[in-house]
């Protein structure tokens, strides 16, 4: 199959619309929690469930999902899997209880955006070698943006007609895109074809195991982004609603727009911009010293720990937004390389299944976080319970510093794939 040279631009415009939904639908339930908790009346505890097991799914899903990506058409599971999340998002504003809402929300949005991932990181990164970085920061940067604009998006639409329309209108949204996708996206060219077709026979799924197990730099590159989802998973979660709460005595009360219009807004534009300058930063420097990414995820996480703790013991909305903003710098830092840090140890041909099993483990772990910290709102009030959550998360970014650092010291080197 022939492509255009200017298509891998296109490609990654199409996918980066793509992630955009893909984050903006994940996060609309935790922008959404106060309205949806006081319609159904539903605990702290059962909130937190319902996150966890929208996690639990990710983590069960994926690996089937990235095997499946280096079997069969990564243009058709990407398109599937947005079309049936988009519909699940959809039905989501059709809950009436708990049940409603973990089925929807939790297992059928989860699930369906589960089979996104894999198969869109090794599409990108088919098309684009010598500026990979730059691609993978375009990408996620869409996650920023769909995370920003989700909070004041949806804070308006349920101020103007409720917490339902707003999962019908980006479920809606997101078929739409589909369709487009059903025309418009391709798969990449055989990449094991340089002058004459070779049949290269598929991986099995043990070979896939195999090698992600026996790469250390790859198991220690999935011990970082671990810390990093572990985190992710509970801001997102529970930000917006523990600024909402820590305020609400204040001389101005926030509204629920403007709590996770903010949160999402200074967290995801310092991580937007740090993602950028990063991503053109690292093509240029891992050609001059290869170690460079794990030197920079290294660093971005040792320096993030404090900005966590920050968020849950600032005094101030002020000093609240900088530490968020910290946050999102640092995050933004470690996420330019997530991906092209495995690759780097990941022969080609294994991509989408490393993707999916570096993704359950920290979809996994992730499943803590949302229920942990609602427990800890059930014991001690909101506001103190989250407080206390954010400690646990920064110590979670050392241990995940701790994991790159070894990488970069004594494993890399051995472990490294040169294409």
């Amino acid at each position: 199959m022939k492509v255009s040279k200017s298509y891998k631009w296109e490609l990654l415009a199409l996918l980066s619309v793509a992630f955009f939904f893909h984050q903006a639908d994940r996060a609309l339930f935790s922008v959404m929690l106060i309205p949806i908790q006081n319609e159904l009346g539903l605990t702290d505890g059962q909130m937190g469930a319902i996150g966890s097991w929208m996690f639990a799914t990710l983590a069960v899903m994926v690996p089937i999902a990235g095997f499946m990506g280096d079997r069969l058409s990564r243009k058709w599971i990407i398109t599937c899997s947005l079309i049936f999340w988009s519909c699940a998002t959809a039905l989501t504003g059709m809950a009436t209880g708990v049940v409603g809402l973990i089925l929807f929300r939790s297992v059928a949005t989860g699930g369906g955006e589960s089979f996104y991932a894999p198969s869109a990181y090794a599409l990108i990164a088919s098309y684009h070698k010598k500026t990979r970085s730059l691609a993978f920061s375009v990408h996620q940067a869409a996650l920023y943006v769909g995370l920003m604009c989700s909070g004041y998006l949806a804070g308006m639409i349920e101020a103007a007609f409720g917490w339902r329309m707003v999962f019908y209108l980006f479920g809606g949204a997101g078929v739409l895109l589909g369709l487009v996708f059903i025309f418009r996206l391709k798969d990449a060219p055989a990449e094991s074809q340089p002058d004459k077709p070779v049949a290269v026979s598929k991986p099995s799924v043990w070979e896939s195991i195999r090698v992600l197990v026996k790469t250390p730099s790859a198991l220690l590159a999935t011990a970082g982004f671990c810390a990093v989802v572990f985190v992710n998973n509970a801001y997102v979660f529970w930000a917006p609603t523990f600024v909402m709460e820590k305020f609400k005595s204040s001389a101005t009360p926030m509204t629920l727009t403007q709590a996770a219009g903010g949160t999402m807004l200074y967290h995801h534009l310092a991580a937007f911009a740090a993602i950028m300058a990063g991503g053109v930063l690292t093509d240029w420097a891992v050609s001059r010293y290869p170690r460079f990414r794990l030197l920079l995820q290294g660093t971005a996480l040792l320096l993030g720990a404090p900005m966590i703790y920050w968020i849950g013991v600032a005094n101030g909305v002020t000093a609240t937004w900088i530490a968020m903003a910290g946050y999102g710098i640092f995050r933004g830092l470690f996420e330019v390389n997530t991906h092209a840090s495995l690759f780097d140890v990941v022969p080609a041909r294994f991509r989408s299944s490393a993707v999916g099993l570096m993704t359950m483990t920290a979809f996994f772990l992730g499943t803590v976080p949302p229920k942990m910290i609602g427990k800890f709102c059930d014991l001690h009030g909101k506001v103190a319970g989250i407080q206390q959550g954010f400690t646990v998360l920064a110590f979670a970014y050392v241990l995940g510093a701790i994991a790159i650092f070894c990488s970069m010291l004594f494993t890399f080197n051995r472990d490294r794939v040169v294409e």
